[in-house]
């Protein structure tokens, strides 16, 4: 009864919330601008890091190779071509990290992929797959810098 009572109540509220409207108008020049189709969303790649497979880089040259990665990081989102990067908590998976760039085929993506030092020497390995999503994930590296005090 009492999980029934709770699945209820879940189930209302999100009914409500979702049934109120918002303020919110269509903005055709930010959706054309942004590229997005009539809902909205537009193709991503999604790019999945993992451990690679070099597991004899030194200390040193690990550390090289990964400020290369960071600097890469921030070219590509410079460019426009990254929306989202971002590493995982330490997992049991040999999950890293992920990429979301901001073209539609996956050969796009594989020279952008092509540019990371860490994934070139193996340190890193990237698994690349279509996404769908919204658009406007294209306006978080903007919005992140207004937020960031302390730069990466």
């Amino acid at each position: 009864m009492k999980k029934s009572l709770s699945l209820f109540f879940f189930l209302t509220v999100s009914a409500i919330g979702f049934s109120q409207e918002t303020d919110a108008k269509y903005d055709e020049a930010l959706a054309k601008s942004l590229h997005a189709d009539e809902y909205g969303m537009k193709k991503y790649v999604f790019c999945l890091l993992k451990s690679g497979t070099n597991t004899t880089a030194s200390k040193e040259e690990s550390k090289k190779l990964f400020e290369g990665h960071m600097e890469n990081i921030n070219k590509l989102a410079k460019e426009g071509k990254l929306v989202v990067a971002g590493p995982f908590i330490k997992n049991d998976r040999n999950y890293r990290g992920i990429y979301i760039f901001n073209v539609a085929t996956i050969e796009e993506a594989k020279t952008l992929v092509a540019t990371d030092l860490a994934i070139k020497a193996n340190l890193l390995e990237a698994e690349l797959t279509p996404w769908y999503a919204s658009a406007a994930l294209q306006e978080t590296v903007k919005i992140h810098e207004k937020i960031a005090k302390t730069k990466m």
